[in-house]
């Protein structure tokens, strides 16, 4: 397949590029045979007061988040709210869209550690802090597990919705092997259990190797996964509204979906360029409303653009994932 091909450096980032030009992220170069990297975030000045601020890390590596930044959580299309240090920054942290933060809330991502090479078998790990640089070790359960691991390349052709394992000790890990080179986000959806409202933090990892960058597939309202045909209705607005999946097989209807995390289906949306994020869950219940063939949302885009739709759902024991490109433009 064409694309683009270059030779990659091991490095982690916690922003895209604009945005760590923005609030002054930096990256981490690791070794061949894994990448970490604590993040640290700037103290503000009533935090350098009050001694909170200071995660007690030390190292090279400056920090890309703002512990301070109050984003919601990653349902929906909320858009995080900055933190209130003058109007002009407070408008500009308002418009940061969610999973484009490594540091939000009071919580921040730290420790990611992964394979550092392609093929490599190794672990994911990492760890949640929380305003005082403590592990978080307690959680609130949403859709049936305390944290949810999204994991795309950033040509979006390669995601993953997974779910790590809790440490005694804070750290998430789950078993890893990176299928390609090239620059991929982390994101972690979850509900502390001291925090009311949910947070998706993330990181960026480029892994080294030969780079193929992946044409973005053409915007259509059909996908086919596997022997499953996905069909959608409705479109993605920032207005908000339905968006409806059928899913059939070999022509059939599909009216025996598993339940699956507590739903017949999770749909992830990620608008092309920056990945912001949107994770929306159906309307009804796993065995209360019909299991199929349709699947249905109500889901807000947090703009216009571009967006790709992960759509998973569980038949006959196995998890599928249909994709969809769709454009945004009210």
């Amino acid at each position: 397949m064409e694309g683009n091909i270059m030779q990659a450096p091991v490095k982690l980032t916690i922003f895209a590029a604009g945005l760590a030009v923005l609030f002054g992220g930096a990256f981490a170069v690791g070794s061949a045979s894994g990448v970490q990297v604590e993040t640290q975030p700037p103290a503000h000045p009533e935090e350098e007061a009050s001694g909170e601020g200071d995660s007690g890390h030390a190292g090279t590596d400056e920090s890309a988040g703002d512990d301070g930044a109050d984003e919601s959580a990653g349902h929906d299309g909320a858009e995080g709210s900055g933190h209130d240090s003058g109007p002009d920054a407070a408008a500009a942290a308002e418009e940061l869209p969610v999973g484009v933060l490594s540091a939000a809330g009071g919580y921040r991502l730290d420790s990611l550690t992964v394979p550092g090479a392609v093929g490599v078998a190794g672990t994911l790990s990492f760890r949640v802090l929380d305003a005082h640089g403590d592990p978080v070790t307690e959680y609130t359960t949403q859709h049936e597990r305390d944290l949810h691991l999204i994991v795309a390349s950033q040509d979006t052709s390669q995601f993953r919705h997974v779910h790590p394992t809790l440490g005694a000790d804070g750290t998430w890990s789950i078993d890893w092997t990176w299928p390609t080179a090239g620059s991929h986000r982390v994101y972690a959806d979850f509900l502390p259990a001291a925090a009311e409202d949910g947070l998706t933090l993330a990181q960026d990892v480029t892994v080294p190797g030969i780079v193929t960058t992946v044409p973005l597939p053409a915007a259509g309202s059909t996908a086919v996964v596997d022997e499953y045909t996905v069909t959608l209705s409705g479109d993605l607005t920032t207005e908000g509204g339905p968006l409806a999946f059928e899913i059939s097989r070999d022509g059939d209807p599909v009216t025996d979906l598993d339940p699956y995390l507590g739903a017949y289906g999770h749909l992830v949306a990620l608008r092309v360029g920056d990945l912001a994020y949107l994770h929306t869950h159906p309307e009804g219940e796993a065995g209360v409303s019909e299991p199929g063939p349709l699947v249905e949302f109500m889901s807000t885009a947090p703009s216009p653009g571009t967006y790709r739709l992960f759509l998973d759902f569980s038949h006959q024991g196995v998890v599928h994932t249909a994709d969809f490109t769709v454009e945004v433009t009210r």
